[in-house]
């Protein structure tokens, strides 16, 4: 959103503090702009700053922001910031879904050329014509086409999460677009039919009377109702449109609460709250002890069977995880969702559960990535994704579109032809990820692409870095993965800039790739090539005892647009490291076999860095980060084996040992 927009918002926020008074002189004014054909900007206010030119066409796109800057306030957080998603957006992933099982066509059977057999054969012949037509006209009138109005939409349809009502509004518009071509009575019939298969919630009252006022406004600016009387052969009266408006916008916790309409959705669709558990309520007075109940309440919470409602919390619990198990729930077998998540739900551990119920108990089959720099105006710096589930259906192929860019999206058909993706068959699939279901991060040209699918191809196969089989655990005393001893907050009196006489600190900000091979950049050991953000908070005047020996380390949080992910150098003997570096923690027994090997710890693990260092992993970490941090569970889990079995590797060259 550009700077001028942003400055309307915190001009209103000046002359009309009161959100929820934000929020209904807005509507007010569009509704007013509506019944005299006028532009919203000729509505509003006097006292209200005067509208930017980028927030003039479309109404509905401010009041999704207002009711944005709302949520957050109520949360605790702060306003600025927070985007809904833009209606192009939006438009591209209905479009897409309401092509979705639609696109192939079935070739109609092969019929008998009577002209062509002798007339004996001809009776016979026209009754077996006569079947396949009838065949023929009974797949037209299949299930699917009874739960679809005539434009096309499946019923019922349901947003759990509706907020300002976005994703109703264009489901409105693509409708009114569609049926334009009917005659008014089919137009009207056909808009009662999909009005009455709406299913729309939101646990917030204000959301819902917005979401409710908005989509009367759209379907009058549609010519669906007549906003002045009964209506007529083309239009819904007023009266009967809001009875079944109130009726299908209801304010009900959906995570917590029942369902209120016993048919599920056939399609749903949403973008559900980002946002965790223990971020709920901050600004709150009691919002430790209404974060401790919400949590107890989620993650305890009985169906009337008795059953838990939700088998996929672990960890720290996000709300969208929560709105993913719920859709799933609610959803008639065979029915499809469509949700708007982070893509961190892709690749990360916590996600894991979460992953394995769309693949193993349904039909997980697409999914829309867009990397951090998407330019989606939401989403803050995490990536989105858009993933698509048939429920109650098996997982064959998953077909992952991206990296995604605003370019690829095209609101007539979902996205461009020529967008990139690739497909996930189940089997190897499941051996990739030893059944995680992560879905790696594949780079957009098509020759990186194949050389990432090349290098996980080869390293599948290989044990873990932590497994037996690597050739580092000869005694079977497992590797462990540590982070830097020193939490930088809590030991800030003691690292301080360098000078002679300190210990040398080591953080991320060290850890170098140069000439094929990770180097520390340190005052202590180069001083040289070090420049002043290796110098700044490099040097340790803590306890003493707190160095051990050297170690191997990597970056534990890296740079997103570093050309590399994995950067292995050794640490000298002598150091204290940061937090933002991670080690291997080897048995005593490899230490050993190393010195004896290559005449000192240093120059053994030298050889381990430059393994560890390959391209092949750094492709193969790049394809399954789930975030810019590089987590101890993400090295655990690297493919790993000493070339030539264990230690079998020429020695370093003396020239080519650490720091020379």
């Amino acid at each position: 959103m550009t700077s001028e927009t942003s400055g309307w918002y915190a001009r209103l926020d000046h002359e009309c503090p009161e959100r929820t008074q934000q929020i209904e002189i807005w509507l007010d004014s569009w509704l007013d702009a509506t019944k005299k054909g006028l532009p919203i900007a000729a509505t509003l206010p006097n006292h209200w700053p005067t509208l930017p030119a980028g927030l003039l066409s479309n109404p509905g796109t401010v009041l999704d922001h207002l009711i944005a800057r709302f949520d957050a306030q109520s949360d605790g957080r702060s306003p600025r910031g927070v985007y809904a998603p833009p209606a192009r957006f939006v438009d591209a992933i209905l479009y897409d879904e309401l092509r979705h099982g639609r696109g192939k066509k079935k070739e109609p059977p092969a019929t008998l050329s009577l002209a062509a057999l002798p007339p004996s054969f001809r009776g016979f012949a026209k009754q077996i014509n006569k079947n396949i037509d009838e065949d023929v006209d009974s797949e037209s009138d299949s299930p699917e086409m009874e739960n679809r109005t005539l434009s096309g939409i499946p019923i019922p349809f349901a947003d759990p999460c509706v907020g300002a009502g976005l994703f109703v509004e264009r489901i409105l518009r693509i409708h009114s677009e569609r049926i334009s071509g009917n005659s008014l009575n089919e137009r009207r019939e056909d808009t009662l039919r999909l009005l009455e298969g709406l299913q729309l919630v939101d646990s917030s009252e204000v959301a819902v009377i917005s979401a409710r006022r908005r989509i009367m406004i759209v379907l009058a600016r549609l010519g669906l109702v007549d906003l002045d009387g009964e209506g007529d052969e083309g239009k819904i009266g007023l009266s009967e449109a809001e009875m079944i408006i109130e009726s299908n916008v209801r304010c009900v916790d959906p995570l917590l609460g029942e369902w209120p309409w016993n048919e599920g959705p056939m399609l749903l669709v949403t973008r559900p709250p980002w946002l965790r558990i223990k971020d709920r309520f901050r600004g709150h007075p009691e919002g430790s002890i209404l974060r401790k109940r919400l949590s107890g309440q989620l993650r305890q919470f009985k169906e009337a069977n008795g059953r838990t409602r939700f088998s996929a919390i672990k960890g720290n619990v996000n709300l969208y995880r929560l709105y993913i198990e719920r859709s799933l729930q609610l959803c008639q077998k065979g029915g499809r969702v469509r949700l708007v998540v982070p893509s961190s739900v892709l690749r990360e551990k916590s996600s894991l559960p979460l992953r394995k119920l769309l693949v193993e108990s349904n039909q997980w089959d697409s999914v829309w990535s867009f990397p951090e720099d998407h330019k989606l105006l939401f989403g803050g710096s995490q990536g989105v994704s858009v993933i698509g589930v048939t429920v109650g259906e098996e997982t064959d192929v998953l077909t992952s579109f991206g990296p995604l860019m605003t370019d690829d999206l095209s609101s007539g058909k979902g996205l461009v032809s020529d967008a990139p993706f690739f497909e996930l068959e189940r089997g190897p699939w499941s051996s990739w990820t030893d059944a995680s279901w992560a879905v790696p991060k594949m780079p957009r040209s098509p020759i990186e692409r194949t050389r990432t699918l090349s290098a996980i191809g080869k390293l599948a196969d290989k044990p873990r870095l932590v497994e037996d089989g690597t050739g580092l655990n000869p005694s079977a005393r497992v590797i462990k993965v540590r982070v830097g001893e020193v939490e930088r907050s809590s030991w800030e009196d003691e690292i301080c800039e360098w000078r002679d006489g300190l210990i040398p600190f080591v953080r991320a900000s060290h850890i170098h790739f140069e000439n094929g091979r990770g180097v520390i950049r340190h005052p202590a050991f180069d001083t040289k090539n070090v420049g002043e953000p290796e110098v700044n908070s490099s040097g340790w005047s803590g306890p003493k005892n707190m160095t051990v020996q050297a170690r191997i380390a990597c970056q534990a949080v890296v740079n997103p647009n570093s050309e590399r992910r994995l950067v292995w150098a050794v640490v000298p003997e002598g150091c204290v490291i940061g937090n933002s570096v991670s080690f291997l923690d080897l048995p005593s027994e490899v230490t050993e076999r190393l010195k004896e090997r290559f005449g000192s710890i240093e120059e053994g693990l030298s050889v381990l860095a430059n393994q560890l260092n390959s391209e092949d992993l750094d492709l193969w970490s790049k394809a399954w980060a789930a975030n810019n941090n590089v987590n101890n569970y993400e090295i655990e889990t690297l493919p790993f084996e000493i070339e030539g079995g264990e230690f079998g590797l020429p020695a370093l060259a003396k020239e080519d040992s650490l720091g020379q």
